[in-house]
């Protein structure tokens, strides 16, 4: 609460005054009253109050020499003046003793509550100024910069010039251990750069949430910095001071209030070091795909479509559209929305979903997978994204050597290959012709010249030669077979079956059981 003091000669009028206003409300507690001048000066400089209403005509001494004393002791308080008409070329008196609100009598209530209102947010602005003024003598300068950083500072109140930290401009930096594996830093980016600079520049650094940080100030600290960033346009020397360092800078900005966004754009570019290229030391705000919060969200429901395109791609030999695909994969993943942890599932999703789908179509051949722990534990492990795309480069190259057959000698082989093997898929010409690099017309044309009969027809032949294996086992229904062969219509099922082998799925089943 804060203290208010009333002056006036006549009692009924301090009785009034008390009653006038809410005081408490407005946040004052009435610290004492007096009807003489002498005794006020005496009880002001006693009681320190903040705020005194001072009548001008008292006895013993006059408001306004009460006022001239009380400001010549170094009273800083704050008055209004209370007079009648008559007085007020004494109340011009009392101006060069810093008063500014004078009310006639009889004081009319809005008056005085808006010059008490004023007079109360002159007070709040002193005392946050003053608080402000002790919190920087309480801090050091790293410590202040770590409050901009975090936003629990007044930047209203805020000055560079107080902290020593006065420039045009600002750019901030963040630096690691270039091997992430490693958290202590053998070289640290701010010696180096001081070194650089022979200590002429104006840069600090600070650790701010377990990151290392450095603010450049001005002209020549930001255009040091960019002749450093020149180093790495090669890449720097095995071992060396720049091949220790992972790099990130912000955008430069304008003012100390500008540095928390600079500080997010670190962030958000430490998050996406996962998706660096392999040697790649620094990171900018132009590595980024967008700031603008139009990052897509992470679909899991993509990854049975990738899942399919690469065993398509491996069955069928196709490097440069495996390659492709795989690359697709890297762009769509570096433009979500999604924590590295999402990403890295997202992968082993889908190496897992193109591990179940070459196991099931090649049960009778042993195929170079690891075990779902060991491929699990791998993408979960690496640092970065293309180690990943290496990883799965590697292992399908692998597989594709493993279903090659060297007894296959054109595409025509190939085809037929991948259809004795996909034959419960929904085959379509048009669609396997794009995987072996030819248009649908063309490749038609050739099978049918090789094979001795239309792509469908061998796709059906194959499909009931299948069949008929399941017919003999006995344990499956006609439709069941249908469905497990590629035949979604039963009906059409039948009149397949019928005609390559001259009867009825039932009449076959049964002539087959009658002949043991």
């Amino acid at each position: 609460m804060r203290k208010l003091y009333i002056a006036d000669d006549e009692k009924s009028i301090r009785d009034g005054i008390k009653l006038l206003l809410d005081w408490a409300a407005l946040g004052y507690d009435i610290c004492g009253e007096s009807g003489n001048g002498t005794d006020a000066v005496s009880d002001i400089m006693r009681l320190k109050p903040d705020l005194v209403l001072m009548d001008i005509r008292m006895p013993g001494l006059s408001g306004v020499d009460a006022i001239k004393e009380l400001f010549e002791s170094g009273f800083s308080g704050h008055f209004v003046i209370l007079s009648g008409y008559s007085d007020f070329k004494y109340a011009q008196a009392a101006m060069k003793y810093n008063v500014r609100y004078y009310l006639t009598k009889p004081i009319d209530e809005d008056e005085l509550l808006s010059a008490v209102k004023e007079i109360s947010q002159n007070l709040d602005k002193k005392d946050t100024e003053e608080n402000f003024d002790l919190y920087l003598k309480s801090r050091s300068k790293k410590e202040v910069l770590a409050d901009i950083l975090n936003r629990s500072v007044d930047f209203s109140l805020l000055k560079s010039d107080d902290l020593g930290l006065s420039a045009d401009k600002y750019r901030l930096v963040a630096y690691e251990n270039f091997n992430i594996s490693s958290e202590d830093l053998p070289y640290h980016f701010s010696e180096l750069f001081k070194a650089a600079g022979k200590n002429s520049l104006s840069s600090i650094h600070i650790e701010y949430k377990h990151h290392n940080l450095l603010l450049l100030m001005g002209d020549q600290a930001i255009n040091l910095f960019n002749r450093f960033l020149s180093y790495y346009e090669s890449v720097p020397e095995q071992g060396s001071p720049l091949d220790s360092l992972f790099v990130a800078y912000s955008n430069v900005v304008g003012s100390l209030s500008d540095l928390p966004v600079s500080y997010m754009q670190l962030e958000a570019l430490i998050s996406r070091r996962f998706f660096c290229l392999q040697g790649q030391h620094v990171l900018s705000c132009d590595d980024l795909p967008s700031f603008t919060g139009n990052l897509s969200p992470l679909e899991n429901s993509r990854i049975e479509g990738y899942a399919c395109e690469i065993s398509d791609c491996i069955q069928t030999f196709n490097r440069r559209k495996l390659a492709e695909t795989l690359y697709s994969i890297e762009e769509y993943l570096y433009h979500v929305d999604a924590d590295i942890s999402a990403v890295k599932l997202f992968l082993v999703d889908l190496y897992l979903q193109v591990k179940d789908t070459l196991t099931h179509r090649y049960n009778d051949q042993s195929l170079p997978f690891d075990s779902n722990p060991d491929i699990i534990s791998f993408i979960h492990e690496r640092n970065y994204l293309f180690e990943i795309a290496v990883y799965f480069s590697r292992h399908f190259e692998e597989l594709m050597n493993a279903l090659g057959n060297s007894s296959r000698e054109s595409v025509i082989d190939d085809v037929m290959y991948y259809i004795d093997h996909n034959y419960s898929t929904n085959l379509k010409l048009e669609t396997i012709a794009p995987l072996f690099g030819y248009n649908s017309s063309y490749l038609g044309k050739i099978f049918s010249k090789a094979a001795g009969e239309n792509f469908n027809s061998y796709v059906d032949r194959i499909r009931i030669e299948h069949a008929l294996t399941m017919l003999e086992d006995g344990s499956l229904k006609v439709y069941e077979i249908a469905e497990k062969v590629g035949y979604r219509n039963v009906d059409y099922f039948h009149k397949k079956f019928k005609k390559i082998t001259g009867e009825s799925p039932a009449e076959y089943r049964q002539s087959h059981f009658s002949r043991k």
